[in-house]
């Protein structure tokens, strides 16, 4: 019998230990060891022993780049955006998201629509075979011949999909899933570990497309250890606002196309429906201009979209004004704010300033800050700017209006949606503008606020 020794394993990031202590030496967090069984030789058996003695010979790197790949089409235009084009055979993607943001709704409608050019095997893990049925009902996939299978054990999986010969095969969730060679109960690191791993090489071996669902900590990050993110291929998370119905779908990591893509969705009783123009969501036009209101273009991945940033400045009653920002970093906030007073004579040193993103989105990169100060400014005084501007651009410690990346793009989507003038960075002016649009270039902050 082989020897079995007991392994104390961090949860947080997978460090194993002989013995437990109250702080992982590895990650440093605390109460995150756990006794895992293990029997010894058992690890040297998981990957070597598949093929015992086998060398495939090298092949020529020329030939295979010269290969075309094509891709497969999951049947949603936003997902296929998200992956680079659709889904590469032989690739393991990993979709993460918070409970009920509809992580397996959006699956089961992959699977149907895959279904329909190839076999496919949807493993789950957390429901039973009548519950997945009556999901796919009320989404109106009853007719659907993608194969379902209630399974939790890799192994069982992996034979299951490689007799079906499928072109996909989907798990959910790869947290509710064991291998019979670790003796850990599921959704232990090693498991998680050994399970992925499997899947992995089933999937660089037959060429199947392969999509786990995972589940999110309280931290929103994939649950198990980060080496999981670095085993796939594409890692993907779903983001929601509480309330909403709308939901973006990122990609953090992509071998196959740009990092940082969103798709967008809307959950409805039929299940997700794709939103080809996401600026008319995030963007909320007014009857009449209001002061503090200013439409900024943000780059999301390979496409633009229109947002409105909001900013309020009020009489402060306290002897500390308060500077509060919601999907704009605070600090970044405050440091726009101090060099509008420095550089542009901006005072708001009494005044409480509130910052917000209409729409739930999150103003990341720095295009959006002369579109911050501009409503600053229009709120200390009152004034609004005209409904027909847009304005983007990077606000630097001296003053300066530096240019952003892609600014032909940004006009061009705010042309398409009807915007008339354009405050932009001078080095960003296009030698040609769009039709119907007038695009004024600045080069320092103060410049800016003169225009209106």
């Amino acid at each position: 019998m082989a020897k079995v020794k007991e392994v104390f394993v961090c949860q947080s990031c997978g460090t194993p230990s002989p013995k437990w202590q109250g702080q992982c030496a590895g990650c440093g967090e605390w109460n995150t060891l756990v006794a895992e069984v293990r029997s010894a030789g058992s690890r040297g058996a998981v990957g070597a022993a598949a093929r015992p003695g086998r060398q495939d010979p090298p092949v020529s790197l020329a030939s295979e780049a010269a290969a075309e790949q094509p891709r497969i089409s999951s049947g949603s235009v936003e997902l296929d955006r998200v992956l680079g084009g659709g889904l590469v055979a032989g690739s393991v993607t990993l979709i993460g998201g918070d409970p009920g943001i509809g992580k397996s709704t959006l699956m089961l409608q992959a699977a149907a629509a895959l279904a329909d050019a190839g076999p496919v095997l949807y493993a789950t893990g957390e429901e039973s075979i009548k519950q997945v049925a009556l999901r796919a009902r009320r989404l109106g996939l009853a007719e659907s011949t993608a194969g379902l299978v209630a399974e939790t054990q890799v192994e069982a999986i992996v034979e299951t999909a490689s007799r079906l010969k499928a072109r996909a095969l989907i798990v959910d969730s790869i947290q509710t899933m064991y291998s019979q060679r670790i003796e850990t109960a599921p959704g232990a690191v090693s498991q998680l570990r050994e399970c992925t791993a499997e899947l992995v090489r089933f999937a660089k071996g037959s060429g199947t497309a392969v999509l786990l669902v995972g589940h999110v900590t309280k931290e929103g990050q994939i649950a198990g250890p980060r080496v999981l993110e670095h085993m796939v291929d594409t890692v993907l998370y779903f983001e929601s606002d509480t309330g909403s119905r709308f939901r973006v779908l990122r990609s953090v990591k992509n071998r196959f196309g740009a990092a940082n893509e969103i798709g967008v969705f809307a959950m409805a009783e039929q299940g997700l429906r794709e939103v080809t123009n996401p600026s008319a969501i995030f963007l909320s036009r007014h009857p009449k201009p209001v002061s503090g209101s200013v439409i900024t273009v943000m780059r999301e991945g390979t496409r633009s979209l229109l947002i409105e940033v909001q900013v309020l400045a009020d009489s402060s009653l306290g002897a500390n004004p308060r500077r509060v920002a919601v999907g704009i970093d605070g600090n970044r906030l405050t440091m726009l704010l101090a060099v509008a007073h420095r550089h542009a004579g901006l005072s708001l040193q009494g005044q409480d300033v509130f910052a917000n993103v209409v729409g739930g989105v999150r103003l990341a990169e720095t295009a959006g800050d002369l579109a911050i100060v501009l409503a600053a400014r229009s709120s200390l005084s009152d004034l609004p700017l005209p409904d027909s501007l847009i304005a983007f651009g990077e606000l630097g410690l001296a003053g300066e209006i530096r240019p952003v990346p892609f600014g032909e793009e940004r006009l061009r989507e705010a042309a398409k949606h009807g915007f008339k003038a354009a405050l932009i960075p001078e080095a960003n002016v296009p030698r040609r503008p769009p039709e119907g649009m007038t695009v004024r270039g600045v080069t320092r902050l103060s410049e800016a606020l003169e225009v209106f």
